[in-house]
């Protein structure tokens, strides 16, 4: 039997973030989507997470996909904010970004983390034995139960379209520590996350 945390369905109508509503800095925008609502309408059904954990990629951040130059893959960092990078990592996830800066500037938001808050039944038919609390904690486990793949990588996040942001509740404390699973930069304080979450990804020592 699966023990649910009984997350509630967003109330009324989502109101689609705009750009003007983004931080037009990357740092700022890792802290101001902790809360926002990323929505999936893929496969004719509608998901949704609050996201509650990020990591900053900042302009020149070696760590970053970006840090070298712009690439075919890489193109989306590249974006006005507010648009989608999707890569694959381990040659079975993906992984999704938003991208932060102005248009030829790459850098990104990594979506780490979020709680489920609507379509849990779909994302249960894609991850079949997790629990409510794990089927977003991680981006790849996120990726997965929102079936976002690299055919999302440079969506406009911000207009109509099967992978969106909408506007959803406050934070009410944000965490800060050390990026997880880097070797470059690795002691840059830029990942941020909702204290308290149980959905957080990562060691229990960096979620305090």
């Amino acid at each position: 039997m699966r023990r649910s945390l009984s997350p509630s369905p967003p109330e009324g109508r989502l109101r689609r973030l705009r750009r003007a509503d983004l931080a037009a800095d990357t740092v700022a925008l890792a802290q101001q989507l902790l809360g926002t609502v990323l929505v999936s309408d893929s496969e004719g059904m509608r998901c949704a997470v609050r996201i509650v954990e990020t990591e900053a990629y900042v302009p020149g951040d070696p760590a970053a996909h970006a840090y070298r130059r712009e690439t075919v893959r890489n193109r989306s960092l590249f974006l006005r904010r507010g648009h989608a990078y999707v890569y694959l990592i381990y040659g079975m996830y993906f992984c999704v970004n938003v991208s932060s800066e102005t248009a030829g500037v790459g850098a990104g938001v990594l979506i780490r983390a979020g709680e489920p808050v609507a379509g849990i039944e779909a994302m249960w038919a894609r991850r079949p034995h997790a629990t409510v609390r794990d089927l977003c904690r991680g981006p790849g486990k996120l990726a997965t139960s929102l079936a976002i793949t690299r055919l999302f990588d440079g969506l406009d996040l911000t207009e109509p379209g099967p992978l969106w942001l909408a506007a959803g509740s406050p934070v009410p404390e944000i965490g800060t520590s050390v990026r997880i699973g880097i070797t470059q930069a690795a002691d840059r304080l830029l990942r941020f996350y909702e204290r308290g979450s149980p959905h957080l990804s990562g060691p229990r020592a960096l979620n305090r």
